[in-house]
């Protein structure tokens, strides 16, 4: 068997939506700069009217000369173009079941390549080649690494995009989550360092809002967007104690190691992060540092499903945490169902984020009373659903001049 062809799909489609779909923004690293603090990042497409929301993404499909195809995906243009011009010629022509070894070519290839964008793009290979291999041998891929520790995995809502300014809608949006079943949420801070005093309260007043709304059993994580500085997170940590949040995470910028362990060492909060750290080797330098409590590598950007599943072993040494980031939910959750419950006790759903990635899928993964159960498709539930695609465009296409090498 051999890699015939690469296919780098452009879609675009629309979904209805109640009003903005993006309610609010939250802090980020480059807020310490004043014209940035208040600018609304344009994630995942763009806002037509009050009712509809526009999307492109780009998908990667992988084909065998046998027919079977591997889908990946959504990605960006530029992770699609370092996939056409400088992934394609390595993979052209390979045997598409031989993962291990295309993953190490790639990582050699790309010397440049060790994080960032580069990385994304092996990933993204990585995660359509375990679909071409799920497809091949007609089992989903969880069956292929191990099969499942459970029949479904337990959900926290991941709450990103719905408004933490007013008080009452807070309280609305945890109440209606926790009615559908979320014993765990995730909310994320809207006030870095800059904001001064009065961001700050505002900080601590999300979370007291939070604590009083979903009673004293639910489990409340909280989210600083790698946006925070050390005297900034101690200072929130102490105000926030009594209202014991489930984790504080991504406190600062993920080369900030030292910081993380000065934090670590004066909270009794437990630390979660590294989901903009890369491949086994960045994780490694968070753990030998003790600098975590829970690691949360994102399976499209750290290296792919390969590469997750090497930092959770090295994870299981230290007896820590690996929960990945939910950019996709259903890559994350063929990782979540083979691990140990202890080990990887929660999978992330980013609410609305979910909805954009999953948007052109046949058979999108929801959480029903707050687990995500095993799906039966084989491969990574990847079918793309051509009634939701309105427009496309192929991308880079095999037999063009991106075949060529680029150094």
């Amino acid at each position: 068997m051999k890699i015939s062809r690469l296919r780098l799909r452009k879609l675009t489609g629309s979904f209805e939506t109640e009003g903005l779909f993006w309610e609010t923004r939250l802090a980020r690293p480059i807020d310490i700069y004043p014209e940035y603090r208040d600018a609304m990042p344009a994630w995942g497409g763009k806002q037509l009217d009050d009712h509809n929301f526009q999307i492109s993404a780009v998908f990667l499909e992988i084909e065998s000369d046998g027919g079977v195809v591997g889908t990946a995906g959504p990605t960006t243009e530029a992770v699609a173009y370092i996939i056409a011009s400088q992934l394609q010629p390595l993979l052209m022509g390979k045997d598409p079941l031989a993962s291990e070894l295309l993953w190490d070519q790639m990582h050699r290839e790309l010397v440049h390549g060790r994080q960032g964008e580069a990385m994304w793009a092996i990933s993204v290979v990585d995660c359509a080649l375990w679909d071409l291999k799920g497809r091949v041998f007609d089992v989903p891929v969880y069956s292929l690494i191990g099969g499942p520790t459970r029949n479904d995995v337990p959900v926290y809502a991941s709450m990103l995009g719905y408004s933490v300014e007013d008080p009452v809608l807070v309280r609305e949006r945890a109440k209606a989550a926790q009615e559908q079943g979320y014993r765990a949420q995730k909310w994320f801070f809207r006030y870095g360092p800059m904001s001064g005093a009065d961001g700050l309260s505002r900080n601590v007043e999300l979370v007291k809002n939070l604590r009083e709304t979903l009673g004293e059993d639910d489990a409340i994580m909280l989210d600083c967007w790698q946006s925070m500085d050390v005297p900034y997170v101690l200072s929130l940590a102490d105000r926030i104690a009594e209202y014991r949040p489930y984790w504080l995470e991504e406190c600062v910028m993920p080369d900030r190691i030292d910081s993380y362990r000065r934090i670590k060492d004066k909270i009794n909060i437990p630390l979660s992060g590294a989901e903009h750290e890369y491949t086994r080797w960045g994780f490694k330098r968070f753990v030998d540092a003790g600098a975590l409590d829970i690691l949360q590598p994102d399976i499209y950007w750290c290296g792919g499903l390969s590469e997750t599943l090497k930092i959770a072993s090295y994870a299981t040494i230290h007896d820590l945490i690996t929960i990945p980031h939910g950019h996709s939910t259903p890559a994350s959750l063929q990782f979540s169902l083979t691990q140990s419950p202890i080990h990887t006790p929660y999978q992330e759903y980013l609410v609305k984020w979910n909805t954009i990635h999953q948007h052109f899928l046949k058979n999108p993964l929801s959480p029903k009373n707050g687990f995500l159960s095993a799906p039966n498709e084989p491969g990574m539930n990847m079918m793309l659903d051509s009634d939701k695609i309105e427009s496309e465009e192929e991308m880079f296409t095999s037999g063009s001049h991106f075949n060529a090498r680029f150094h």
